[in-house]
């Protein structure tokens, strides 16, 4: 069976999933809530190898990896909220950028090679590292708008988007780490408002994706009410250990995937080669 065949299959209305398929869900589901809910980020870094692992495509898992990122997303929001933990105002003009930049990201998401895509995904996660270990965000921390504050987050946005719907996720590895360097916003206050800025940019980059017929809903939808579940204890979490912890262990997490990824991409190019 080639790609396109077995992307037809597990992407129609009639999807069927296996049982092995949809405990890897449920599994991914819970471990990205959980990742969620502690580092403000999508998830995406579960979710696209997870459902990579049950046979989409690394253009289909992208695509996906947003529709569940959504309910990820608002659960995530809601935890952090309820501490005073998210910037209304800076949420909105972040993502008043992204929803400009999804569209952008879902363009080239589905004209770029898959080997690209791959290589894309390893080069940010390094990226992220690297930032993760060199700077660490401050707990009392505070984000102050002014005119060129409030452009620069649009412009921020716009980056995020594009760059989140190349790879499928929402973005949070990029805002969290930038409102807190950038803008001089607290590690909680980053996280939280970065979570809630993927909400109208997964919409948006999913519903792009969906017209170009490369979302697979249901694979998506278990993925995410399932993160729903320990996205809260996440945070929770993420409020009891120390801003250079948070920065470390999500470092160290980062590193795990950029080892898989690196791996996978060059498996990729040897299978191309033959």
């Amino acid at each position: 069976m080639n790609e396109t065949e077995g992307n037809t299959k597990r992407g129609g209305a009639k999807e069927r999933l296996s049982k092995r398929d949809v405990l890897v869900l449920v599994v991914a589901g819970l471990v990205c809530g959980l990742l969620s809910g502690l580092f403000g980020i999508g998830g995406g870094t579960v979710i696209v190898p997870a459902l990579v692992l049950i046979g989409l495509s690394q253009r289909h898992a992208a695509a996906t990896s947003l529709a569940a990122i959504v309910p990820t997303s608002i659960s995530g929001v809601i935890s952090y909220a309820t501490e005073g933990n998210v910037n209304w105002i800076a949420a909105l003009l972040l993502a008043a950028g992204v929803i400009a930049g999804s569209q952008l990201g879902s363009l080239l998401l589905s004209r770029l090679p898959e080997i690209a895509l791959r290589w894309i995904w390893v080069v940010f996660l390094i990226f992220v590292i690297i930032q993760q270990i060199v700077f660490t965000p401050a707990r009392d921390g505070h984000l102050v708008l002014h005119f060129w504050s409030g452009v620069f987050l649009v412009l921020l946005g716009v980056v995020v988007g594009s760059i989140a719907g190349v790879l499928g996720i929402g973005g949070g590895a990029i805002m969290m780490p930038a409102l807190s360097f950038l803008f001089g916003a607290s590690d909680l206050m980053a996280r939280g408002t970065s979570l809630l800025v993927m909400f109208p940019g997964a919409i948006s980059g999913t519903f792009a994706n969906w017209k170009r017929g490369i979302v697979h809903l249901k694979s998506g939808l278990i993925i995410g009410v399932c993160a729903m579940i320990t996205a809260p204890l996440g945070t929770h979490i993420a409020g009891w250990i120390s801003p250079r912890a948070g920065s470390l262990l999500f470092a160290a997490w980062l590193t795990f995937l950029a080892i898989r990824g690196i791996w996978t991409a060059i498996k990729g190019m040897r299978q191309a080669a033959a």
